[in-house]
């Protein structure tokens, strides 16, 4: 089985490099973005198995990101799991509309960050609607 690539947003280096290492170390291929100019020259570059979506970033933000992602073939079954500080229930439906298939709250939950990832993986892209 090949390595599965998980492309990581966010601008905070503190939140890539914890990604990074979690998921590293569960044997996935992990590659960190901290804009929408560097994820749209990662996309380019290499394929993604799914995308860790910071929904606040400097310029173009995390929602509108997600629907240019949405907007390439390449991108519209591979889940997008948005990241947020923000749990309010309006932050977690503009995500799901833009097109997220989930919302998970910052701080990230290491415990279970590696599970979550393995099951949108297998499942593929698919609207589950609710925070995890």
């Amino acid at each position: 089985m090949s390595e599965k690539r998980i492309l990581v947003v966010d601008d905070t280096p503190a939140n890539l490099k914890l990604v990074r290492v979690v998921l590293s170390s569960a044997g996935y291929l992990v590659r960190g973005c901290r804009d929408a100019r560097e994820t749209l020259r990662a996309v380019e570059e290499e394929p993604f198995d799914l995308v860790l979506m910071d929904l606040r970033l400097p310029g173009v933000d995390g929602f509108e990101l997600t629907r240019r992602l949405r907007q390439d073939p390449r991108f519209q079954h591979v889940p997008i799991l948005a990241l947020t500080a923000y749990a309010m229930r309006a932050d977690k439906l503009a995500a799901l509309e833009a097109g997220c298939d989930t919302v998970l709250t910052k701080p990230i939950d290491t415990r279970t960050l590696a599970d979550t990832i393995a099951r949108f993986i297998d499942r593929g892209r698919g609207k589950e609607g609710s925070a995890t």
